[in-house]
């Protein structure tokens, strides 16, 4: 974290020197890796509660017609809920829905 020409800089990046066969060589790493999969977290859980305000604002807006019309808001909202539970529940993250990546048709 540094500035330059006035902004704020940070690193969103994982620590370089973590060693995911041994997390414990590093704690110091350990924690950064922790902090940086925590961020990521919320980043993806905010990102899903502005598209889900986004919906509701089409379901008002568009009354009757919100199935054609919010649609592609609905899948986009849906998607980006896959896999980003935190396991309370005490499920493995295989089982909060992962996210599907889409595979090219030939």
């Amino acid at each position: 974290m540094g500035r330059k020409n006035g902004a704020v800089e940070f690193d969103e990046g994982a620590p370089d020197d973590f060693d995911p066969s041994n997390p414990y060589k590093d704690p110091v790493a350990m924690l950064e890796m922790r902090e940086h999969l925590v961020r990521e977290k919320w980043i993806q859980i905010e990102k899903a509660k502005i598209l889900r305000d986004k919906v509701k604002w089409c379901y008002r807006v568009e009354g009757v017609n919100h199935l054609q019309k919010c649609r592609h808001l609905v899948r986009e909202y849906l998607d980006s809920t896959r896999g980003i539970g935190w396991g309370k529940d005490h499920r493995p993250p295989s089982l909060h829905g992962p996210k599907v990546e889409e595979v090219e048709a030939e």
